[in-house]
């Protein structure tokens, strides 16, 4: 598909309701074979659930299990593990829980406690034996997979002053980005030689960072670029020395400010995702989803990224989450506070 400006669409497939409080976060299942189906999305939801969604053999999209009973608060984040058989969820009330495919449902098989209150984001390592988990405590912890579907708290990482948005691992190294209230990121690795967890670097307003609140972050599939989106309407794109013949955290490179893409939103931009053909997803508190395309042209201070498409009221309240289908690239999904998920296709302009 060629994707030019004007010449393709974010065309909605399907809007899927059962939630019955808003929808905060949704997370596509990279191996849904194992659980039986073509295609799957985790949604997660103020209403303490988890909601499964399959797509049918027509393409339609169907909510083949509720997971609840289990949180007592609103859910904030789900996250599938790279094997796709395990759904790590996060609550404000203060837990996270792990959950199975056993058989044709979902068993909730480990829960996580440590946290002070709520929990609001967690992450799976790209090989599925770290999960990272933040929250207003401000802190974020790293967590070991053991036999037995045992966790072991391996780090406490304290170094942000205030509530911890979101936590993403990179997409192949054992290196974790944290966003925050306090308007930072924060990059956290290990130490080779003895074993701990530390800031290797803090990206803020100093930096060419944002100046107020940052919500969520996302990694180009090379990994050698991130974007983060903030409560100063911009979302920012970063660029480190990070290439995939590097095996650890030790030789990473340092991330420093390539551009940034303002003016597009004009409310809060909640959530970002890179898809695996370089399209930028974003969506904000203006009920809208932008639609960044990387440019050939690269000029030095240059937006290295053009709108490629803007749909204004994608929803009809907030647009919490946007995530781009990990194998079928021109699918995204969409959560909002109106309680509702839609399923949308970038589409040629017929």
């Amino acid at each position: 598909m060629e994707l030019v400006e004007g010449s393709v669409e974010l065309r909605e497939l399907q809007r899927l309701e059962g939630h019955t409080d808003r929808v905060w976060n949704l997370s596509w299942n990279p191996a849904p074979e194992v659980c039986g189906a073509p295609a799957m999305l985790a949604s997660c939801s103020g209403d303490k659930s988890v909601r499964i969604w399959r797509q049918t053999t027509s393409g339609a999209w169907d909510c083949s299990a509720v997971l609840e009973d289990t949180h007592t608060r609103t859910v904030r984040s789900c996250a599938w593990s790279p094997s796709g058989k395990l759904l790590a969820t996060a609550s404000f009330d203060s837990t996270s829980a792990i959950w199975e495919y056993v058989g044709s449902e979902f068993e909730c098989v480990a829960t996580l406690e440590g946290h002070e209150n709520e929990v609001k984001s967690v992450s799976w390592s790209a090989s599925g034996s770290l999960l990272a988990t933040c929250g207003r405590d401000k802190t974020v912890w790293i967590w070991e997979v053991q036999p037995g579907n045992e966790y072991e708290c391996v780090a406490v990482l304290q170094g942000h002053s205030q509530d911890v948005k979101m936590v993403q691992w990179h997409p192949f190294l054992d290196v974790l980005v944290s966003v925050s209230y306090d308007n930072s990121i924060k990059v956290w690795a290990e130490d080779g030689d003895s074993d701990d967890w530390h800031c290797v670097q803090t990206l803020n307003e100093a930096s060419s960072g944002h100046s107020s609140t940052v919500w969520a972050l996302s990694f180009n599939p090379n990994g050698d670029r991130m974007v983060t989106c903030s409560d100063d309407l911009t979302s920012k794109i970063w660029d480190t020395g990070i290439n995939q013949s590097q095996s650890s955290g030790e030789g990473f490179g340092s991330w420093r400010h390539l551009c940034t893409l303002s003016g597009y939103h004009d409310r809060t931009i909640f959530s970002v995702h890179w898809s695996r053909e370089g399209v930028i997803a974003s969506g904000a508190a203006d009920d809208a989803i932008c639609l960044f395309l990387g440019k050939n042209d690269n000029l030095v201070d240059e937006p290295s990224h053009r709108l490629l498409v803007k749909k204004e009221k994608a929803h009809d309240m907030d647009v919490n989450a946007v995530q781009w289908n990990p194998k079928e690239p021109w699918l995204l999904a969409s959560a909002s506070d109106d309680g509702t998920i839609k399923i949308w296709e970038l589409a040629q302009v017929s």
